[in-house]
């Protein structure tokens, strides 16, 4: 099988022509992640002299230092350098999921024209850390998946339309779970739909270390001076915010940034972590990574949804082996906020969600 990579470049030309070096970009993010030029090259296997060369390159194309000696103490990167390295956060986070579907696509393409390989089971899910986790251990396995990236809305729906074969979906735990269902429930069908459990996992919000701005629940949303930043609308994360907005009586007209959308967690807790927001909301891990406090919301079960009739085929069953595994277990539980509970086995949705069986609703 061939694999088809796509990854994204960015560089900055300035008024002369000449290019950035992308190697320059990347040694900041080093510094940044290490604490020190010399961190940075003890990790990346850099000589310092090779290091220090683009970092004064890069000072005479931008005319502006980006890195602050201390003899003694190390080097820091100054604000323009925070700024680059900020700004390929954001691009890394904001584009590798549509690039990872794009290539996807291109994999299965490919696959037919060469007629290699068997057809790859379709997953439509979001771009979230386990679902991550299980395409990368299927592609170890030599498994093929044709992977694209969407909101949970978009996904049962690609699922109800033929479009997939595996759809990733999650409902909060509690009062808001009937909501959740009601919102899915055209796309749903109690006799031929069955759910597989993937995991439960908290979302919150990310807010800057140490929570300067005392960002504690929802409704510190509408504070004046308080910038948010949202996740696109068919997102089930966006849905559960908006019901938990409807709770606590906060009118969305009131959130500065409301409309300003990313689609994935990475790319809401990259942009908190620039700078260029004070709040964002999603699940844990991201807020980690990026070194922000997160302060917990909501509980929710994330399921893939897919159809009675295809749980026998061979593709699907490599996943349900995968997922059923304790080391895939393992790897779930390592995830901040996660927990691998139930993660493999398949219900129907009135076993999943008993209301749906006794008819109530609210």
């Amino acid at each position: 099988m061939h694999t088809v990579s796509i990854t994204p470049h960015w560089t900055i030309t300035d008024e002369h022509g000449q290019q950035l070096s992308p190697r320059l970009l990347s040694l900041l993010a080093e510094v940044q992640e290490h604490g020190s030029l010399s961190g940075a090259c003890k990790h990346t296997g850099a000589s310092y002299r090779h290091a220090w060369n683009l970092v004064r390159q890069g000072q005479q194309q931008l005319g502006m230092p980006l890195l602050h000696m201390d003899r003694g103490k190390g080097s820091t990167l100054t604000p323009l350098a925070e700024r680059l390295v900020w700004a390929g956060h954001r691009i890394q986070a904001r584009l590798s999921p549509t690039l990872e579907s794009l290539a996807s696509e291109l994999e299965a393409e490919l696959g037919r024209v060469l007629a290699v390989g068997a057809a790859g089971l379709r997953v439509h899910a979001s771009h979230g850390f386990a679902v991550e986790k299980l395409i990368e251990v299927l592609a170890q396995r030599g498994a093929p998946v044709d992977r694209k990236y969407v909101g949970s809305q978009e996904g049962v729906a690609s699922l109800h339309a033929g479009s997939c074969d595996l759809a990733g979906f999650h409902v909060p735990q509690g009062e808001f779970e009937d909501t959740a269902l009601q919102h899915y429930a055209q796309w749903l069908s109690p006799k031929h739909s069955r759910v597989i459990h993937m995991a439960t996992r908290r979302q919150g919000l990310f807010v800057a270390h140490g929570n300067p701005l005392e960002i504690y629940g929802v409704q510190d949303l509408a504070r004046k001076g308080v910038r948010f930043v949202n996740r696109q609308p068919s997102s089930g994360t966006r849905f559960l915010l908006e019901c938990c907005l409807r709770q606590a009586k906060v009118p969305t007209q009131q959130i500065a940034g409301w409309e300003l959308a990313e689609f994935t967690h990475a790319a809401v807790a990259a942009y908190v972590a620039s700078g260029m927001a004070d709040v964002g909301f999603g699940v844990e891990p991201p807020a980690r990574r990026f070194k922000l406090d997160f302060v917990p919301v909501a509980t929710e079960r994330y399921f893939f949804l897919c159809r009675d009739a295809d749980l026998q085929r061979p593709e699907l069953q490599a996943v349900l082996e995968v997922m059923r595994g304790e080391a895939f277990h393992a790897v779930v539980n390592a995830l901040p906020g996660y927990s691998a509970v139930k993660c493999g086995q398949v219900e129907t949705l009135q076993k999943a969600f008993p209301q749906m069986a006794s008819g109530r609703r609210r």
